[in-house]
């Protein structure tokens, strides 16, 4: 069974090669399925088209980033308009406010992110480096809750991020504490992409290193998802023994040592998530 599974892997990540697997693929994938609406798919694919560094988008742009053809892009932006979900403005297209009522009654009702709120601050003050809270979501991390410091990289992060789990160290901790079918199958369905020239691509290295997270209870990625940042992250459990949720504190690898990680942010970090796990 392990034998045909790998091979099964293999023959994906050739597929997928280094280009990242685009929206119209996806949707594409689901052609013959008569419950799938090909089209609610494209107009949600649009609109994850925007995002921080990308915030006014020609038609072509949008097409471009999604693989949806120029004229059903062209379609969705117009039905988006129309419904106030984005504005144009000499041919570009940008989100309207209104876009947050998609997920914020979502996000205002999970009691975890609230209580991690201030807890996560509290990190964030004594680290002096960014903190987060995310949840296992089809095969991604979701950030929940985080907070800020000052400094400035380039990789956009914020409530509503959606980032690959296996090269995170926070998509590592949730990933180590899946029953082993379900972790098989995550395998199964992933092309471990190369985000960086450092980035664990194999999947029997990765599940050697998972075993390894689950069994020191922390993860640590090292410049895996961008060059120059490492992160460390924690597992937070519920009342009864499951893991629910991850924290994490993120740093720039030329300023804080690895050792750094594991003698002082791993310290706060299990603090903090021991005082949420009561609460989850």
């Amino acid at each position: 069974m392990r034998t045909k599974i790998r091979a099964r892997q293999a023959t994906r990540q050739a597929r997928a090669g280094d280009a990242r697997k685009t929206a119209a693929a996806e949707i594409g994938a689901y052609r013959g399925d008569p419950s799938f609406m090909a089209s609610l798919a494209r107009g949600l694919a649009v609109l994850q088209a925007f995002d921080v560094r990308q915030r006014a988008l020609s038609v072509s742009q949008v097409s471009a980033a999604t693989g949806i053809p120029r004229a059903a892009a062209r379609r969705c932006l117009y039905t988006l308009r129309e419904l106030g979900y984005v504005a144009e403005e000499n041919g570009l297209y940008a989100l309207r406010p209104k876009v947050l009522s998609l997920g914020f009654s979502h996000l205002s009702s999970r009691p975890l992110a609230t209580a991690a709120q201030p807890l996560l601050d509290r990190c964030r003050d004594r680290l002096h480096e960014s903190c987060s809270l995310a949840v296992l979501d089809g095969g991604e991390v979701y950030y929940q809750a985080r907070a800020e410091t000052t400094r400035i990289m380039s990789i956009a992060l914020y409530v509503g991020t959606r980032l690959p789990a296996y090269c995170t160290s926070m998509g590592r901790t949730l990933l180590a504490h899946l029953p082993p079918d379900e972790l098989e199958r995550y395998l199964l369905r992933t092309a471990l992409l190369p985000r960086t020239t450092r980035t664990v691509t194999s999947p029997d290295k990765l599940r050697e290193l998972l075993a390894g997270v689950r069994r020191a209870g922390y993860a640590i990625v090292d410049q895996e998802l961008e060059l120059g940042l490492r992160s460390i992250a924690v597992p937070v459990f519920d009342r009864d023994g499951r893991v629910v949720a991850s924290i994490n504190a993120g740093t720039q690898a030329a300023r804080v040592p690895l050792r750094d990680l594991t003698q002082i942010f791993l310290l706060e970090l299990r603090a903090a998530a021991q005082e949420l796990s009561l609460l989850a």
